[in-house]
């Protein structure tokens, strides 16, 4: 089970929001939110509204809670390019590239482990009474 949020056409670089995620993505995504309040700058508050927004998506769908949740896959990649121009020397124009970036959040729910074995055969009741010992 699994739940999808995708942020597209940001108007901030791959570059600066790719600094923080190998941090981010060793977390839990209730424990990254605590992470990216208090980091002080503008990718933190950014990847802080998505993870934000991806967490409720997974509990509305997989109706499962957030300690529960985890980042299956959690990427920054490059989207359009707006290509501007600053005055130069000579009568010349620079080109500046202004890029976009696209955000994808995979999030998973980790199953709970049952710690009791269901038996559902009569004859693996009567394999495990015949291996219990009479004293």
């Amino acid at each position: 089970m699994e739940s999808k949020t995708y942020l597209k056409n940001l108007k901030i670089s791959p570059k600066k929001l790719r600094f923080l995620l190998p941090a981010v993505k060793k977390m839990k995504p209730a424990k990254s939110l605590d992470y990216l309040f208090y980091t002080n700058n503008k990718p933190a508050k950014v990847l802080y509204q998505v993870i934000k927004s991806a967490i409720s998506n997974a509990k509305t769908l997989l109706k499962v809670s957030d300690d529960m949740l985890n980042f299956k896959l959690l990427t920054v990649e490059e989207g359009q390019k707006l290509k501007r121009s600053r005055p130069g020397g000579r009568g010349t124009a620079k080109p500046i590239i202004k890029r976009m970036s696209h955000i994808k959040i995979v999030l998973e729910a980790s199953e709970i482990p049952n710690s009791k074995h269901q038996i559902t055969n009569k004859s693996q009741i009567q394999n495990s009474k015949s291996k219990t010992k009479k004293i």
